[in-house]
């Protein structure tokens, strides 16, 4: 057993952690004393539901290997991910079904099945339509087809528990209902549906809105869209890349006062371009521009290609866009994904709950990981 002390995320008030086994044991709260200034902030690990690699590792390469996902997983832990989702994008059946095996693979490594809870699809079931697919090939897009989902679900050995698609397209439905079914999160994402084809996805058992107000045209009737939808149904969750390119802190504020807090959910959208030089480089099968600032986007198109920016930097901007608190930031980047998954082992500071810990500093929105703690053990996030 060992002990950690520091304030509290939620609280701000000092605690003493207990940490048995990999599991927290004990939360004891503190008086406050001369040492309590000088105390990290002690908060959960964040979990990211939208990894597309990392640490130079595209989770959709042709050339990805059990060693890359170790490699990346390792390299997440130290940005303060602690879990997230592999996600692969849009491609050839023939790829995706090769790379989830490999992706199950990797799962009999120990980094890689605590950290990897399950892997996301976004694709090949998303909108054609110019604007909305994004960067994703449009001849590699189809129309939802169960049986082939089976299979990439059975390369997958029954890991895929979230499907991003496209509720308009012809047997949409028919493979919502069996995600829900099967315990996979159906979630709405580069679609063009309108507000009664939004409606009867929710119904039958979408649950999110992937990085909802991107994978979007540019130019959309402004109020037959469907993001006001999206916004407006109550069972959906939005997912957020605050990344400060992909939203206007705006459009992060109408998020927020629209869903509360609990309700939504930060994502990175990342992809093995982060921390690389600005340049141009190849990814999801055409090139891409990773400018200066950060920004990844088409080289050929008027959309964005992902992102190249950490987790932990959408919770500092969530901060600095909208005024919320460290809380409901952190929150939006660990509970809120653990609630929607029901994955009741992380995301919570609470006894009985992995020890997936991290010890932050902060100066106004900027926070800086001093330690990460994955199931009790400690990382150097800059070893």
């Amino acid at each position: 057993m060992f002990s950690l002390k520091g304030i509290h995320y939620e609280t701000m008030s000092p605690v003493r952690i207990d940490v048995s086994d990999g599991i927290i044991q004990n939360i004891t709260a503190l008086d406050r004393d001369e040492s309590a200034g000088t105390l990290p902030i002690v908060a959960p690990g964040l979990i990211d539901n939208q990894v597309n690699g990392y640490a130079g590792v595209d989770f959709s390469g042709d050339q990805l290997s059990v060693a890359d996902i170790v490699k990346a997983t390792r390299s997440l832990w130290k940005s303060g991910v602690t879990s997230y989702l592999p996600t692969l994008i849009t491609n050839s059946p023939e790829n995706l079904i090769r790379n989830f095996r490999i992706l199950a693979s990797a799962l009999s490594k120990k980094e890689v099945a605590l950290s990897v809870p399950g892997f996301h699809l976004e694709g090949p079931y998303l909108s054609k339509l110019e604007g909305f697919r994004g960067c994703h090939r449009e001849d590699q897009l189809t129309i939802p087809d169960l049986e082939q989902f089976v299979s990439f679900q059975k390369a997958a050995e029954g890991w895929i528990v979230q499907l991003t698609l496209a509720p308009e397209l012809p047997g949409a439905i028919e493979l919502i209902r069996f995600c829900k079914e099967n315990r996979i999160i159906p979630a709405i994402g580069h679609s063009n549906a309108n507000s009664k084809e939004i409606d009867e996805a929710c119904d039958c058992g979408a649950k999110l809105s992937t990085h909802l107000g991107n994978g979007c045209a540019n130019l959309i009737h402004r109020h037959q869209n469907p993001i006001w939808p999206q916004l407006a149904n109550e069972q959906l969750i939005p997912t957020v890349i605050a990344d400060g390119h992909h939203l206007l802190p705006e459009e992060l504020k109408v998020f927020l006062k629209v869903k509360g807090a609990d309700r939504l959910i930060l994502t990175s959208d990342i992809t093995y371009l982060a921390g690389m030089p600005a340049g141009r480089y190849y990814f999801g099968g055409a090139d891409v521009i990773l400018t200066e600032e950060g920004m990844l986007k088409s080289a050929d198109q008027d959309c964005l290609a992902g992102a190249s920016l950490p987790l932990l930097k959408g919770v500092e901007n969530m901060i600095r866009f909208t005024g919320c608190t460290l809380a409901e930031a952190i929150n939006m980047a660990s509970k809120n994904v653990a609630n929607v998954f029901e994955w009741h082992d992380r995301g919570r500071l609470l006894p009985g709950r992995r020890a997936d810990i991290l010890l932050l500093t902060q100066l106004g929105s900027n926070l800086n990981i001093q330690q990460c703690y994955l199931a009790g053990e400690p990382i150097t996030p800059n070893s």
